[in-house]
């Protein structure tokens, strides 16, 4: 298990446990990550239509992680039966993605890149919402009295 600093959730927790993240900083991770499953992704094809097995695998394993770790952002008190489907859409991808290392097969890597997007699309534009108001993890559930 990796704890170090290239692990996205280590990074998240490190700065979330001394409260230097801002709400938005926070929205801007879970949007980098997504992002950055979807480049892991892109570098795999790479490597498996050249026939570069170690690298694909690896590329794989970040894409993995990434996913991982967006998995384990979800508040499944707050979201509910939405957290729960993305939960399971995240364990989902996991498979296809491992499916596509072991068979060397571009199509899983096609179908989790297209559901990324979509989500990564919904993402961005909740994040371009006005009306979105985020309560900060250490705040949660906090009562601050009349807004």
């Amino acid at each position: 298990m990796n704890h170090g600093y290239n692990n996205p959730m280590s990074q998240y927790r490190a700065v979330d446990a001394y409260g230097a993240a801002s709400a938005g900083d926070r929205l801007q991770l879970i949007a980098r990550m997504l992002q950055g499953a979807l480049d892991r992704i892109a570098t795999a094809r790479g490597h498996m239509q050249r026939g570069e097995q170690g690298p694909k695998g690896e590329a794989l394993g970040r894409a993995v992680r990434l996913i991982d770790g967006l998995r384990s952002c979800l508040d499944h008190d707050r979201g509910g039966d939405v957290a729960a489907n993305l939960a399971a859409l995240y364990e989902y991808m996991t498979r296809r993605l491992t499916e596509a290392n072991l068979r060397n097969d571009q199509r899983p890597l096609d179908e989790v890149a297209d559901l990324l997007d979509e989500i990564r699309t919904g993402w961005e534009q909740m994040m371009a919402s006005p009306g979105l108001r985020v309560v900060p993890a250490a705040t949660a559930g906090v009562d601050r009295g009349p807004a």
